[in-house]
């Protein structure tokens, strides 16, 4: 057994192979990921049960197992009908996550049409299907580099 968090063996391996400006999609229950996927990307389905596990839940584990310089949501069109009138509330339990782990990260939204064209580039390594059933809660993870020790 592993003594890091992050114990999948398939997001291990595929993780492991990515290097700086990969691309890693953390997908709520609503994300079409069997279509809206890149030419060389692994969709790992995580997606147990509606709600489970979340968004987040990967992205908590993930901060522990790579290195991230950017993180983009999926932005609300102005005429999508389940547009809100304020950030999706997800998008706070976000922010506390990338600060909880010391990430200085913004949140970076990118219009809906423009993150399907970003999830579809050839950058694009790792979609993780999740049962999140929050909206908007998609989320697409740029791999940072290694600092020297």
């Amino acid at each position: 057994m592993l003594r890091s968090e992050l114990i999948h063996p398939e997001i291990s391996r595929i993780l492991a192979r990515a290097g700086h400006s990969s691309k890693v999609l953390i997908a709520d229950g609503n994300y079409p990921a069997s279509s809206a996927i890149g030419p060389k990307a692994e969709l790992i389905s995580l997606n147990l049960a509606p709600g489970m596990v979340t968004v987040a839940q990967v992205l908590r584990v993930l901060l522990t197992a790579i290195p991230v310089e950017a993180v983009s949501t999926m932005g609300m069109p102005d005429d999508d009908p389940y547009r809100l009138p304020h950030d999706p509330p997800v998008w706070n339990e976000y922010r506390s996550i990338l600060s909880a782990a010391g990430q200085p990260i913004e949140l970076t939204p990118i219009s809906r049409w423009d993150f399907y064209d970003a999830v579809e580039s050839r950058d694009h390594v790792l979609t993780i299907q999740t049962g999140d059933q929050a909206l908007w809660a998609n989320l697409l993870l740029t791999v940072g580099v290694r600092q020297a020790s």
